[in-house]
Parts: structure tokens; sequence; C-alpha cells
């Protein structure tokens, strides 16, 4: 099934795909500079739906809003647009049983990480796909989702910051490397093995099923 959806008071427009028999439901969490309609984030999303994964893409901002580099990178704020949407999941018929994983990209992971230090109730896993978990470093004690954190292995200047973070990760956690890869994961199948660590790790801790 897919939908069109509004989620949050400011109706943002998303897309969710829900499988047959879905295990789980993965919100995607986007960076500067990307956005629902990227072809990396569907073509990611269409893995996890072959794995009996909803997916859940939708923009954190309006067009007005992104058109601002402040609001892009003010991460208070695109945490507190994840946690509304956290909480339109719960509502939503055909999610409210399913485990939850936010699947974040560059600033959108540390909107992700913040996210879910705030509801740990509800969400049960992150991946982080070239992400800057530094820029949630004030929340990453808090987060008890076990969290994966992925970054191309010629992206040298964010695998520092990533791993800082992991020493501030107090939950399970793993950094996994893809080498040869830069910050966008362009290369010939380095968005292939990103996909493979992400849904692996998806499949663990979303794949029992419902939550209570």
């Amino acid at each position: 099934m897919t939908e069109p959806v509004q989620l949050g008071s400011l109706a943002l427009p998303g897309d969710l795909v829900i499988p047959p028999q879905a295990l789980g439901v993965v919100m995607f969490v986007h960076g500067s500079g990307s956005g629902r309609q990227s072809p990396r984030n569907r073509w990611m999303a269409g893995e996890f739906q072959k794995l009996h994964l909803a997916t859940l893409l939708f923009d954190l901002l309006t067009e007005e809003e992104a058109q601002d580099r402040g609001m892009v990178f003010d991460i208070d704020l695109l945490a507190e647009r994840v946690v509304e949407s956290i909480h339109w999941t719960e509502h939503h018929p055909d999610l409210a049983k399913l485990r939850l994983g936010l699947f974040g990209a560059s600033t959108g992971a540390a909107a992700a990480l913040k996210g879910a230090s705030l509801r740990p109730d509800r969400v049960a896993a992150v991946v982080s796909r070239g992400g800057r978990p530094d820029l949630a470093m004030d929340c990453l004690e808090q987060v008890q989702a076990p969290t994966l954190l992925i970054v191309g292995g010629l992206d040298t200047e964010v695998l520092a910051l990533n791993r800082q973070a992991m020493r501030q990760l107090h939950t399970p956690k793993r950094l996994e490397v893809v080498p040869g890869a830069g910050h966008l994961f362009e290369e010939p199948g380095a968005l292939g093995t990103v996909a493979v660590f992400a849904a692996s790790w998806f499949e663990q801790y979303l794949g029992n099923g419902r939550d209570a």
C-alpha cells in the first residue's frame, strides 16, 4: 500500500509505503540538500520494503523553510519535527503497533538521534548514513535505541566525528566503514553496501514484529 500523507501541524508532505505483512516501519530523516524525492532515498526505501519493512519518507521542512540555511542546520527544530512525526506514527492505524526505526543522513542523523533520545519508548533502532552525530553530542548518552553508524572510508572528517560519537553512546552500537566510499556513497556498489548494513540492523531490532 502506498499512501501520500501529511504529518504534524504543518502538514509536511510524506510518502508512506506499507508492504504486506509489515514487520516494522523505517522513518527516513533527511539531511541538508536532500528530501523525500531523492533517488538514493527512494532506492533505499525499496530495499527495506523487500524485507517487509514499511517506509515513511517526508520532508522535515516546508519548501520556504528549506531556503533558510539557519533552519536547515537547526538540529533542535529538526528534532522537534522528528518527535512530532513519531507521535503521528503512534496514531496511524497501520503503524501504531509496529516497531519504529529511524534512518538518518547527514544533519538528519543528528535530528534522528536527538529524537530517539526524547522518545526512547517508541524508537527501537537508529541507523545513520554519512551522519553528523556530533551535532547531537549533548544527547547521545540519553539514546537508548541500538544505533548503527555507517560512514564512507574516504569521508575522513565525518569518520573522525563518528568515532568520537561512538564513545558517547551507551547503547548497543556499531560503526561500519564502507571502504573507498565518500560522503554520498556515490561510488559503484557503495550504496548497496549501506543498504545491506542498514537492512541487517533494522531486521535485527525491528523484525520481531509488533510492540505489545
